[in-house]
């Protein structure tokens, strides 16, 4: 004759616990729109800031005395760009994240919901490198010395510049790819992210020829408000196909 304990186990194990199991909510998680759209807003508040304050930074294989007299001069709006580059890397982190596990919730279990995973962290952390750098820039103990500047601003521009977009692209590609294959996401919301993707990698060319540095922010820019636009259409259940 069965025992009591074991009666109760078997109810546990039949009933209760298989209703748990297909009661539990989806975990959507934080909004990736809104993760996006304060990624982007702190990016630009600091941006706008620094110029406001100082105007545009020189490119950093200009004049070494322009580069010098202006992170000399105007310690307020280095800081006030490094501070919003910081901000803004961190949301972005929490994208990458949420949307690699939405991704996978919706049965995605191709590479793409890892490369969107891999390339969000990377592209949070070529910010905040280059929002860390730029802090660093900003200390008068550090400007007196005119060559430690030159590589420091090299080094904020390529960690905020081509590492950061080329791997913002990365991001995208991995949220767009599946979203375009299984139907996530609208074809033109897709397709457009695949050309942001590409045009993102394009940009490694900036290494080669620094003419195309113009890229940058445009690759940036776009690839920031298509992550807006995903992350409002990406959906929390996979469709049903009729």
């Amino acid at each position: 004759m069965p025992s009591i304990g074991h009666i109760v186990q078997n109810m546990n194990d039949s009933s209760v616990d298989t209703n748990t199991r297909v009661a539990r909510p989806s975990q959507g998680g934080p909004p990736l729109a809104l993760l996006a759209v304060v990624s982007l807003v702190l990016l630009l508040a600091g941006l706008v800031i620094g110029v406001g304050i100082a105007g545009v930074m020189p490119l950093p294989y200009g004049s070494a005395s322009a580069i010098q007299s202006y992170v000399a001069g105007h310690h307020a709006a280095v800081v006030a760009i490094a501070v919003g580059t910081f901000g803004s890397s961190i949301p972005l982190a929490i994208y990458a994240a949420t949307a690699s596990a939405r991704l996978r919730q919706l049965g995605i279990t191709a590479p793409g919901a890892t490369i969107a995973l891999a390339g969000g962290l990377l592209a949070s952390a070529g910010l905040a490198l280059a929002s860390l750098t730029a802090w660093t820039l900003s200390r008068p103990e550090v400007t007196s010395d005119a060559a430690v500047v030159r590589a420091l601003y090299y080094l904020t521009f390529l960690t905020g510049g081509p590492w950061h977009v080329v791997t913002l692209g990365l991001l995208i590609a991995g949220i767009a790819v599946p979203g375009l294959i299984v139907g996530l996401l609208p074809k033109p919301v897709a397709w457009t992210g695949l050309v942001i993707a590409g045009l993102a990698e394009l940009t490694t060319l900036v290494l080669i020829w620094t003419a195309l540095a113009p890229l940058l922010p445009v690759a940036r820019f776009t690839g920031l408000i298509w992550l807006i636009v995903a992350g409002a259409l990406l959906p929390l259940r996979r469709r049903k196909s009729v």
